[in-house]
């Protein structure tokens, strides 16, 4: 059973903060770059990167830019710059944007509230992917400075009649929303809902959900591993207490709105690389086809033919767009019809033999390029990247030696492997767009 709940948010006063909003809050700490870190500085003393990723300072003994996050938070809060909502709510959040590379519009609908911290064995919260140690360290450092969860994690369930949906745009068309836009032209609108009937219909229709993280997968287990050392120093579990929820936007997958991005892969400073030897590997598994350059002098008409090839014959089985250093042509990789993959990847379960992405990694990357795991896991010799146009940028300007453009992972694949207790390779699914960070914060000592 999922359990949904009303908390008190804090929440930005722009009049006190003399600024608009969209000046205050973030995009999630991931993708918070040196330089959209600069940017965020300069826009306002009041935006969330000071809390929710600060500059190291000279002399900081690697504590400091989690105790002054701690003293902005005190600070702000005293100063009226963040202030609690006056009773519990739901928040009900819409999205809208254009997908990238397109002109189509769609809008993304769900809502906020806390979400029970649940172990993964109770099979309630599944997750698609691995994490790592060094990004939980530092989120778990200013999770015990700042007692406070600041973006939400990005949570999916299935609902095919729509029927949260349908209570959502109820609420929706009553008032005017909060609204944000951010800095890629998508407008974020927040509207409260604090009467208890809606909440209990909210939380009824919610109660049967499976919950999988589409996005958060670090945070969540900080704000997991936080639970449990709450846990250990009080010497009990009290299932009311306030480390025991953390904050989440729930959204239904089959809503319209769920946009997964595709993220390519560059292959750089591979040691003996030859292109010509990797081709006739990879033709024991793969039909491949050339897209010369000489044929075309409109590069751009020959990748547009290329990509979309790669979107079609990638419907009907794994394929793959390839560009390579020195080569005066594209070429495209498509899995052989007959291909029996339950020999080619034993290892593999039926679930992930269904993944684009772990043919590449398996067939290609480690059989072909003879790349081993750890070191894809470790990203020595492997770079990500959302935008086509870079990583063929990369190839044409000497950065990499491979480019390997691919399809996005289908939703119902995430939840199929997912559902099945299992994770999918790294960097498969890139969910756009992102949640922002600081339209609702939840203070544990504040609940």
């Amino acid at each position: 059973m999922a359990s949904i709940y009303p908390f008190r948010a804090f929440r930005y006063n722009p009049e006190k903060a003399g600024a608009p909003l969209d000046q205050l809050v973030t995009q999630p700490y991931d993708k918070i770059t040196p330089a959209v870190q600069e940017r965020y500085y300069k826009i306002s003393p009041y935006n969330l990167v000071r809390v929710l990723l600060g500059k190291k300072e000279p002399g900081d003994n690697g504590q400091n830019a989690y105790t002054r996050a701690a003293a902005h938070m005190q600070e702000w809060t005293k100063e009226g710059i963040l202030a609690p909502d006056p009773a519990p709510a739901l928040y009900v959040y819409f999205q809208e944007y254009t997908v990238p590379g397109t002109k189509q519009r769609r809008v993304r609908k769900g809502f906020i509230a806390l979400g029970r911290i649940e172990d993964y064995a109770a099979r309630i919260v599944h997750r698609h992917e691995q994490t790592h140690t060094g990004p939980k360290k530092d989120r778990l450092e200013l999770l015990r400075h700042t007692r406070s969860h600041f973006g939400q994690l990005f949570m999916i369930y299935s609902d095919p009649a729509g029927e949260v949906d349908k209570v959502l745009n109820k609420v929706a068309r009553r008032e005017k929303p909060q609204e944000v836009r951010d800095e890629y032209d998508v407008a974020h609108r927040l509207w409260r809902v604090d009467d208890a009937a809606t909440i209990e219909r909210i939380q009824q229709l919610m109660a049967d959900k499976k919950l999988i993280i589409a996005d958060g997968h670090h945070r969540y287990e900080t704000a997991l591993a936080y639970r449990d050392q709450c846990r250990a120093r009080a010497g009990a579990t009290i299932l009311d207490a306030p480390h025991e929820k953390v904050m989440m936007t729930f959204i239904n997958m089959e809503g319209s709105g769920v946009t997964i991005l595709p993220t390519h892969r560059l292959v750089a400073d591979l040691p003996g690389f030859d292109f010509a030897r990797f081709r006739q590997a990879a033709s024991s598994t793969f039909d491949w086809y050339a897209y010369p350059l000489s044929e075309d002098k409109d590069k751009q008409r020959t990748l547009a033919r290329l990509l979309r090839d790669l979107a079609e014959r990638g419907a009907q089985r794994p394929t793959f767009a390839v560009c390579s250093a020195g080569e005066a042509a594209y070429y495209l990789f498509l899995l052989k019809v007959n291909a029996d993959l339950s020999q080619e990847l034993p290892e593999a379960s039926p679930q992930q033999r269904k993944l684009d992405l772990v043919v590449l990694h398996k067939l290609l990357l480690e059989s072909c390029l003879g790349m081993d795991e750890e070191s894809i896991r470790q990203q020595k010799n492997i770079r990500y990247v959302r935008e086509w146009e870079e990583a063929v940028a990369a190839v044409e300007n000497g950065a990499a030696q491979m480019a390997f453009l691919v399809n996005p992972t289908r939703l119902e694949q995430v939840r199929d492997v997912a559902l099945s207790g299992e994770v999918l390779p790294q960097k498969s699914t890139d969910f756009y767009p992102k949640l922002l960070s600081g339209l609702t914060i939840y203070r544990l000592d504040h609940p």
